[in-house]
């Protein structure tokens, strides 16, 4: 799939707070936990539960999320297909950094180990 602009647009001015409990629904869902995927969020954004909830209360943008977020060096050694996309070849810096936390998400509702998806 190629990504465009309008595309591109649109992730960046998605409410995080709106995204987050499709977020807790889908990791709940395969028997996986809240703190579990705070681990998972913080891992790449820095955010603790704390940060992460008054984000969630400021109704940050996509866009404003990873601007204040501090990327883990090691989140490029997230790679596959997540929403028809490969991780690796997503150009737009934001679209990348929104599809990393998607693609380990995802890792972590299919049931891998948390040291697999922290990549250690």
């Amino acid at each position: 799939m190629k990504e465009t602009e309008k595309h591109n647009e649109r992730i960046a001015q998605l409410v995080f707070a709106s995204v987050y409990p499709h977020y807790v629904t889908k990791i709940q869902k395969k028997g996986r936990s809240v703190e579990e995927l705070h681990e998972v969020i913080e891992w790449l954004t820095g955010f603790n539960e704390k940060e992460l909830q008054k984000l969630i209360e400021e109704k940050v943008t996509f866009e404003t999320f990873f601007q204040r977020a501090k990327l883990n060096p090691n989140a490029q050694l997230i790679t596959g297909v997540i929403c028809g996309y490969r991780v690796e070849e997503i150009e737009n810096p934001l679209t990348k950094q929104v599809r990393y936390l998607d693609k380990i998400i995802d890792e972590l509702a299919k049931g891998k180990k948390m040291e697999k998806i922290l990549r250690k």
